[in-house]
């Protein structure tokens, strides 16, 4: 009787990165990793930090030529690059055209193909953390690239006057414009910027912060902490403590409040998605990605 060797089948492979300044803390690459084991195949993540580099958005076109030349799958991108990459790339899908704005890098057959996830990730985190908040009038901090991809998927939500602030008034007047030309539909002008954020902030209905205050190298709240009151809702980007300033402050007067590791879930949810053709379990990324955090919890006590 002949003897034959059962030979396993290869494993898919994917090699993956993810481009920004301070990222070493990113919970991204061990959720991508985890979840292609869960899938069956071979993930590998790096991060690509341009503060450990020393390097500027000026590098984007040669990391880009060596990501392709290494075999890289894809690329994620974060602060400060989400616009900065636009000129480098091949192909825009509709959302990181119309939004300016790239978070996630296909590279396939030759070519870079940028794509917005972060819209659809916010989109996704807040219906499912504050289905029922008002939407009359929201106050958004920040018209970044985070930013502008959060602002359309407010508008999307039903947001009646979305009512942007910015430190760059330019930025926030260019976002209001592509907006409401975009959404036109909706009814004209459903987007303007703040002139009075004092004012602005007492008649709306929810505040959302999409700037990097917060974060653990730029510590603080975006705004005076006397502008928050009960009634309102507050939601946040930064994930990176989970519990910002603001989150802190808004909770211990008793706003309802959503983090932002619904959307850092969600946006990696698509990311995935198009990196490997396969469809994640979102259920599982979610519940690991809050592993993560406990995990940072126990390292730093």
């Amino acid at each position: 009787m002949m003897h034959t060797t059962k030979v396993s089948p290869v494993k898919a492979r994917f090699l993956l990165g993810l481009v920004g300044a301070g990222i070493q803390a990113s919970r991204t690459p061990p959720m991508h990793e985890r979840e292609g084991d869960e899938q069956g195949f071979r993930l590998i993540y790096q991060r690509i930090d341009l503060e450990q580099l020393r390097l500027g958005s000026e590098a984007l076109p040669e990391l880009l030529a060596a990501a392709e030349r290494m075999g890289f799958a894809g690329l994620n991108i974060t602060h400060p690059c989400k616009q900065a990459i636009i000129p480098y790339l091949d192909d825009l899908s509709p959302d990181a055209a119309a939004l300016g704005a790239v978070n996630t890098v296909v590279l396939s057959n030759g070519r870079r193909y940028g794509h917005n996830t972060d819209w659809w990730g916010f989109s996704e985190s807040f219906k499912r953390g504050l289905p029922d908040a008002r939407l009359s009038s929201v106050l958004q901090l920040g018209a970044g690239g985070a930013g502008t991809a959060v602002a359309h998927a407010l508008v999307t939500l039903g947001v009646r006057e979305l009512v942007i602030a910015d430190r760059e008034k330019t930025r926030a007047e260019d976002a209001a414009a592509s907006l409401n030309n975009r959404f036109e539909r909706f009814g004209a002008n459903i987007v303007r910027v703040s002139h009075d954020l004092e004012a602005d902030m007492a008649a709306a209905d929810g505040l959302v912060h999409c700037t990097p205050t917060g974060m653990d190298k730029y510590p603080g709240l975006p705004l005076p902490a006397e502008l928050l009151r009960q009634e309102l809702w507050v939601a946040e980007i930064v994930y990176f403590p989970l519990e910002t300033a603001l989150l802190r402050e808004a909770r211990r007067i008793g706003c309802r409040t959503l983090d932002g590791g619904g959307m850092a879930v969600f946006q990696a949810v698509e990311a995935f998605r198009l990196f490997t053709g396969v469809k994640p379990d979102h259920q599982r990324m979610l519940r690991h990605f809050i592993q993560l955090g406990s995990g940072a919890k126990e390292a730093a006590a």
